[in-house]
Formats: C-alpha cells, structure tokens, sequence
C-alpha cells in the first residue's frame, strides 16, 4: 500500500513571526495555528504551503557566492509578463535583490533574497511561457 503524502518547505530564520508575515503578503497565504510555538505554517492558493521556523543561531545563506552552499530556493512562479511586477512586488515587501549582473531589458527570471537571506526566485512558470520561447537558465 502507498501512503498519502504532503511535503512542506520549512525555512530557519531567527524572527519566524516576521519573516511569514513577509511571505504571507508575497505568496497571497494565510497562516495556519500549529502547536509548536517555534514555528509559523503558511497555506495559500495553488498548493502553497510552508512553514517558517526559529533558530536562534541562525545564519544566512550567502548563496550565489561560492562560500556556501544554497540551503534552499523558494521559485515562485507567474505567468509571462508579470515576472517585473512580481519582482516589484517582493521588493516593496524588504526582498532584496541578488541578481545584479545585468537589470536591464526583459528577463524571465529575477533573483532575490527574502528578508532573512534566503534565496528566490520569480521566473515565467513553464505553462504560460510563450509557443516557441526556451526557458531561462535558473
């Protein structure tokens, strides 16, 4: 027999409350009431569902640098056409960009940080791309 399964992304930080306040606002979420008084569940539209939970000794990531390795990459997908409102949108919420190479012209993926250092990424999803367009390198 196979048994059912869910999956959850869980982020460490060291200000839970904060940080799913930030992802409540950029993923249109809702938080969830768990147990654990270290962590914070999110659930929102289209499968979303994450949790953020405290470290005190927390540090972030300092991916794209080759220091350390990426711990995790938050992709969040919209449909083309939307990705610089999308961008703009983290932005206002204290994201903060990483991606700094080249910000002109039209790009299907923009990478940022959430306001704990964690990585993401807005990108065109695959289902809205335009006939015939190949999709960007991550």
């Amino acid at each position: 027999m196979t048994v059912a399964k869910a999956s959850v992304l869980v982020l460490d930080c060291a200000e839970p409350e904060a940080l799913a306040e930030f992802h409540v606002s950029l993923l249109d979420a809702e938080i969830q009431v768990v147990s654990d008084p270290d962590s914070v569940e999110l659930v929102g539209p289209n499968g979303v569902h994450m949790a953020i939970r405290g470290d005190h000794g927390y540090a972030p990531p300092s991916w794209p640098r080759p220091e350390d390795a990426q711990q995790v990459h938050l992709r969040i997908l919209v449909a083309h056409g939307d990705v610089d409102e999308a961008e703009r949108e983290a932005v206002s919420l204290d994201a903060v960009p990483i991606d700094t190479k080249d910000s002109s012209g039209s790009r299907g993926v923009r990478l940022d940080a959430d306001p704990a250092g964690h990585s993401l990424s807005v990108a065109v999803s695959p289902r809205n791309e335009p006939a015939g367009r190949e999709r960007e390198a991550p």
